[in-house]
C-alpha cells in the first residue's frame, strides 16, 4: 500500500526548489524584498516589504506625480529593473549582509518607509511592475543606473530628462534606449513567485547529487575561466564528484575561505559573488550559456530539487516497485525530487545492480519505467490505480512517445470501459491513430472541440473524469496498486 501522498509536508522544498529552478532557468518577481534603512555598513534597521510596494515608494520617493505618463513608466522601468538586478545578482547577500538592496540613493535608490504614495505613480506601478529592461539576447535585468539630470549627472537614464523627451513625444521604450541604447528591451510579464535566500539550508560534499551541486559546478567552471589555479570538473553532471570537492579546495583556498572542500554557506555565497563580479566585468549580463548547458545536463538526468512534470511519474514508479521489492522505500508523490525520493532511488539503482548515485539518469529512468510499466500490464485494468499527474506542459499528438503518454492511456483506456463512445486501444506510450481516435471522442462527450490533440485542457480533463469514475466522489488517500 501506499503511503499517505498529502503535499502539506512538501510545501516548504517545493518552495526552495522552485525558487532554485527559476534562478537557474528564468527571472522572476520576489513576493518581498528586505530594505537596509542606511548606507550598507551603516547600522540601521532591515525591513522586508512587498516588492510593489517597494517599487511605489521609490517611485513617490523619486518621481514626480505631475510628470506624463511615458515618462513615469520609463522612470519605473528603471527603478524595478535596477532592483531586480540586485535581487538576482544577490549584491549584497554575497558579501554577507542580510538584505537585498539599500535605502540610500548614494549606493542604490532612495526608499522612505511608511511614507505617503502618489496614486498616479501607484496607477502606474501597478501596469508596469513585472516588467524590467534587459538588453537584447540577455536575461539578466538591467544595472540600470539613473540620476535627478538637474543637480546631478550620470551615465544612464536622466529624470528630468526624461520628462523633456516624454514632451517631444518618445514612447517608454524609446525614452530607455536614448539612455541605455538601441539594444534595450522591456522584459514583460514576469512571473512572481515566493523567494527565499537562495542558499539551500544544507552543506553539500562528496556524495551528494542534487540541482544546487550542479549549480555550483557550472559556476565554478566559469569561475575557473578567470582563475585556472582551480581544476577543471569531469563529468559536470551534479554530482558532487572528486574533481568537484579538489574545485572546491582551491577555490577555497584562492578566497580565504576554510578549505573543508564541502560548499557551505560562506563558500556558496563567495561562488555567487565571484561569477557575478565576472559577467559584470566581461559585460555578461546573461546566463544564456549556463541556461543551454542545464539544458543539456538535466535533458539527460533528474537531480534532487528538480520539479519537472516526470518526477511524479518517478515517484509513482518507485511506490508502485516498493510494493513488490520491500528494499525500495515508498515515497511522497509531490512531484518534488527531495531526499526521500534521491534515498528511494538509490534503493532501485542497488536492485539493479546500478552505481547508486541518486541521480535519475537515462539508465536509471528506462528500466523504472520498463519496471513499472511490466507490472501494469500483468495486472487487470480494474486493479491499477492512478494518482492525479498533472499537465507536463506538452501538447501531445500523432507520432509522439512519452512514458506520460502511457499514463494518460491508461486512464483513457479505463474511461472508455465506462463510456462506450470513446474507442477501446491498448496503451503503449506512442501517441499513435488509435489513441487520437480515443481523445478525440473524449473530447466530444466532455463538449470540447474534438481536435484529436492532448492539450492541457484534455489533459486535466481525463484526469479528473478518470479519478472520479475509479476513485468516486473522493478521490484522496487511495492505494496506488
Amino acid at each position: 500500500m501506499f503511503k499517505n501522498n498529502s503535499k502539506n509536508n512538501a510545501i516548504k522544498y517545493l518552495n526552495q526548489a522552485a525558487q532554485d529552478l527559476n534562478n537557474l532557468y528564468n527571472i522572476t518577481i520576489p513576493n518581498t524584498i528586505t530594505v537596509h534603512l542606511g548606507n550598507p555598513d551603516e547600522e540601521a534597521e532591515d525591513v522586508t516589504v512587498p516588492f510593489l510596494y517597494y517599487i511605489k515608494n521609490v517611485a513617490s520617493s523619486e518621481l514626480y506625480p505631475t510628470w506624463p505618463e511615458s515618462a513615469l513608466k520609463a522612470n519605473v522601468h528603471a527603478i524595478t529593473s535596477f532592483a531586480l538586478n540586485r535581487v538576482y545578482t544577490e549584491w549584497y547577500r554575497s558579501r554577507g549582509y542580510d538584505f537585498d538592496i539599500t535605502s540610500s540613493p548614494q549606493y542604490d535608490q532612495e526608499f522612505i518607509l511608511n511614507r505617503g504614495l502618489f496614486d498616479t505613480i501607484n496607477a502606474v506601478a501597478d501596469e508596469v511592475f513585472t516588467h524590467y529592461i534587459a538588453r537584447e539576447g540577455q536575461m539578466q535585468p538591467l544595472y540600470a543606473k539613473f540620476c535627478d539630470g538637474k543637480i546631478l549627472q550620470c551615465e544612464g537614464l536622466q529624470q528630468w530628462g526624461t520628462v523633456d523627451l516624454s514632451a517631444a513625444g518618445y514612447s517608454p521604450i524609446e525614452i530607455l534606449r536614448y539612455y541605455y541604447g538601441e539594444d534595450i528591451n522591456i522584459e514583460t510579464g514576469t512571473p512572481i513567485v515566493n523567494t527565499e535566500n537562495s542558499f539551500p539550508g544544507e552543506v553539500f560534499q562528496l556524495g551528494d547529487s542534487n540541482i544546487y551541486v550542479l549549480r555550483m559546478q557550472l559556476y565554478l567552471d566559469r569561475i575557473r575561466g578567470n582563475y585556472p589555479g582551480i581544476p577543471q570538473i569531469k563529468p559536470i553532471t551534479g554530482s558532487f564528484n572528486q574533481s568537484t570537492e579538489d574545485a572546491v579546495r582551491a577555490f577555497q583556498s584562492i578566497f580565504n575561505l576554510p578549505v573543508t572542500g564541502d560548499i557551505d554557506k560562506a563558500t556558496w555565497y563567495m561562488i555567487i559573488q565571484r561569477y557575478n563580479s565576472i559577467a559584470r566585468l566581461e559585460e555578461l549580463t546573461t546566463q544564456e550559456n549556463l541556461i543551454s548547458q542545464v539544458d543539456g545536463i538535466t535533458e539527460e538526468a533528474y537531480l534532487e530539487g528538480d520539479i519537472r512534470a516526470e518526477i511524479e511519474l518517478i515517484q509513482y514508479a518507485l511506490n508502485v516497485l516498493s510494493a513488490y521489492y520491500p528494499s525500495i522505500r515508498g515515497v511522497p508523490i509531490t512531484g518534488f525530487f527531495d531526499e526521500q525520493t534521491r534515498n528511494s532511488v538509490m534503493d532501485f539503482q542497488k536492485s539493479m545492480g546500478f552505481e547508486p548515485t541518486g541521480a535519475v539518469n537515462r539508465e536509471t529512468f528506462d528500466a523504472l519505467m520498463s519496471s513499472l510499466f511490466g507490472i501494469l500490464e500483468s495486472l487487470p485494468e480494474e486493479a491499477v490505480y492512478l494518482p492525479r499527474f498533472r499537465w507536463p506542459g506538452v501538447e501531445f499528438k500523432p507520432g509522439d512517445e512519452s512514458p506520460l503518454i502511457y499514463i494518460i492511456q491508461e486512464m483513457l483506456y479505463y474511461i472508455s470501459l465506462i463510456i462506450p463512445a470513446i474507442p477501446p486501444f491498448e496503451p503503449s506510450g506512442v501517441y499513435d491513430e488509435n489513441t487520437r481516435r480515443a481523445v478525440q471522442a473524449f473530447q466530444g462527450t466532455q463538449g470540447m472541440e474534438p481536435t484529436g490533440i492532448l492539450d492541457a485542457n484534455t489533459w486535466d480533463t481525463i484526469v479528473e473524469v478518470y479519478r472520479s469514475q475509479r476513485y468516486g466522489a473522493s478521490s484522496g488517500g487511495q492505494p496506488i496498486i
